[in-house]
């Protein structure tokens, strides 16, 4: 798959937390952010910890499983919000399952263009 960059933006990072703490943002500063996102699409590591508190750990989508090794993710403090940009070759879909647990529904896909 072609490699995208996501343009995204924590709005309110104090609050950008997914549902379960265990696998959500920790970090309070945009480069922490960047990094745990960054982590996050390199390392299948959040995604087995997902997997492994579901009902059916089997019966989860391995296509969320994906990884890029290759995934890089700064970020930039602008006034009050984060802004996170993500260069990948993972699926929107993928992005998205780890944005929603790391933190929630608090955040903003901006935009999404060719690398």
């Amino acid at each position: 798959m072609p490699r995208q960059r996501y343009h995204l933006t924590l709005p309110e990072p104090g609050i950008a937390r997914g549902p379960d703490p265990s696998l959500s943002f920790h970090s309070q500063a945009a480069e922490g952010f960047a990094a745990e996102l960054q982590d996050a699409l390199r390392s299948p590591a959040l995604f087995e910890r997902w997997r492994q508190q579901q009902d059916d750990p089997e019966a989860a989508d391995p296509a969320l499983g994906g990884t890029d090794p290759s995934a890089t993710v700064s970020g930039e403090q602008r006034d009050l919000k984060i802004d996170l940009l993500a260069t990948t070759s993972l699926s929107g879909q993928v992005l998205k399952h780890r944005l929603r647990l790391l933190a929630g529904s608090a955040w903003q896909l901006r935009d999404v263009s060719a690398d």
